[in-house]
C-alpha cells in the first residue's frame, strides 16, 4: 500500500513538472531525486510516463533547439551544450542539430542588431556586435564574417 501511495505521489509530482513545459527523462529523474524518491519509485514513474509518451528525449530535443532559435537564437554549440545540460544522450543531440547553420543565425542576429548600431563607426560597431554575438556562443570566425557582411550591407544600403 505505502508502494503504491509513493508511486502515485512520484507520479503527481512528475506530471506537476511536466506542466510547465516539456522535460528530458534526465532531467525528471534529477527532479524526482531531489524530492526524495527512491530511485526504484522514480524508474517506475519514468516507465509509465513514457508509456503514456509525456517525456520522449528527441522530441524534447527538437522542441528545445526550435524554441531557442524562435525566441533566444544561440550557436549551434551553446544549444548543444544546454541539452548536455539538461540529460539529453549524445546521439539524439548530434541529430537534432545536425542541421543548424550559424552562419545563417548570427546573420539574422546582425542584421535585427543593424538599427541599434548604424550610427557607429565600424571599431565600435565590430566591438559591439561582436560582443553580442559571442554572448551567444558563435565563434571568432563566424563572428568576423557577420560583421563584415552586416557592415558592407550598411556601407550599400
Amino acid at each position: 500500500m505505502t508502494d503504491n501511495n509513493s508511486l502515485q505521489d512520484c507520479l503527481n509530482t512528475a506530471y506537476y513538472y511536466l506542466s510547465y513545459r516539456p522535460r528530458s527523462e534526465g532531467e525528471i529523474r534529477q527532479w524526482l531525486h531531489r524530492r526524495g524518491f527512491a530511485n526504484e519509485v522514480a524508474e517506475k514513474t519514468i516507465v509509465k510516463l513514457r508509456e503514456q509518451n509525456l517525456i520522449d528525449d528527441l522530441t524534447f530535443a527538437q522542441f528545445w533547439k526550435d524554441n531557442r532559435l524562435s525566441f533566444r537564437p544561440k550557436s549551434k554549440r551553446l544549444i548543444k551544450k544546454e541539452l548536455r545540460d539538461k540529460k539529453v544522450a549524445a546521439e539524439i543531440i548530434e541529430q537534432v542539430t545536425e542541421d543548424i547553420d550559424d552562419e545563417e543565425i548570427a546573420y539574422k542576429l546582425g542584421s535585427s542588431r543593424m538599427p541599434a548600431l548604424a550610427y557607429l563607426d565600424y571599431p565600435d560597431f565590430y566591438r559591439r556586435l561582436s560582443s553580442y554575438l559571442a554572448y551567444r556562443g558563435f565563434s571568432y570566425e563566424v563572428i568576423k564574417h557577420t560583421a563584415a557582411l552586416v557592415w558592407q550591407e550598411r556601407e550599400e544600403g
